[in-house]
C-alpha cells in the first residue's frame, strides 16, 4: 500500500524495497475554477485568461547539495532536455495546460543507472511566464507528486502539497536523494516566489 507523506516526512526508497530499480515520478495539477485569478478580473488583465502552463523538472545535484554541473543539459532534465545523457532519467514530455485526471508530467528514473556523481534528484514546478501572466499557484490546486516502481507496478508513496501558495511561482516538490549508497525520498513542498524562468530554480543550488 503507498505511503501519503506529510510535508517534509523521509522514506527509504532502496533500503527494505529489494530489487527497486526503476522508479516513474508523476507529478499532476489542476487549474483551480476562475484560475485567472482576482488581480486579473480586477484589472481587467485577459492575459490572466490564459491556460496556466506549469513545467515539471529534475535539478542534479552532487554531494554537496550543488549543480553537478555548469552545463543545463547536464544538471537538469526538463522540457528543452528530455533525457540526461545517462539515460537513467527521462522526461516524458511537457503538458501545456494541466488539463485532465491523473499525472500531468512524468518522468522515468532508472536508480540502477544514476552516475555516481549524482547524489539528488530535485524535482521542481514552476509557472512559465507566470509574472508576464499575472498568475501564481494559488490558482492551482491538487497538486501532487508520487513514485511507482514500474517493475511492480505499485504505487510507493504520494504527497499531497495543500499548503497556500498565494504569489508563488514555483514549488520544489521533492527530492530523491542518496545516503550511504542507498536511495530516499523527501517531500519538500517548498515554494519559491520568483520562478518565472527554469533558471531561477536552478541559481538556488549554484
Amino acid at each position: 500500500m503507498a505511503i501519503n507523506l506529510q510535508k517534509g516526512q523521509k522514506i527509504d526508497l532502496t533500503k527494505g524495497n529489494a530489487g527497486l530499480k526503476r522508479v516513474m515520478v508523476g507529478l499532476g495539477w489542476d487549474e483551480a475554477q476562475g484560475g485567472g485569478g482576482f488581480l486579473g478580473a480586477l484589472f481587467g488583465n485577459n492575459n490572466a485568461k490564459q491556460s496556466i502552463d506549469c513545467d515539471a523538472s529534475v535539478i542534479l545535484c552532487g554531494e554537496n547539495g550543488k549543480l553537478v554541473s555548469s552545463n543545463i543539459n547536464d544538471c537538469c532534465v526538463y522540457f528543452g532536455n528530455l533525457c540526461h545523457a545517462s539515460g537513467a532519467i527521462v522526461h516524458q514530455g511537457d503538458n501545456l495546460t494541466g488539463a485532465g485526471d491523473g499525472d500531468d508530467e512524468q518522468v522515468m528514473v532508472d536508480l540502477s543507472r544514476i552516475p555516481a556523481n549524482i547524489h539528488k534528484l530535485i524535482f521542481v514546478v514552476n509557472i512559465y511566464d507566470a509574472r508576464a501572466k499575472n498568475q501564481h499557484f494559488g490558482m492551482i490546486k491538487n497538486a501532487f507528486i508520487r513514485l511507482v516502481d514500474t517493475d511492480r507496478n505499485s504505487e510507493i508513496c504520494r504527497f499531497n502539497l495543500s499548503d497556500n501558495y498565494n504569489n508563488m511561482t514555483g514549488l520544489v516538490v521533492g527530492e530523491i536523494y542518496r545516503r550511504n549508497n542507498e536511495w530516499k525520498f523527501n517531500a519538500v513542498g517548498q515554494p519559491v516566489q520568483e520562478a518565472s524562468r527554469l533558471d531561477a530554480l536552478l541559481r538556488m543550488y549554484v
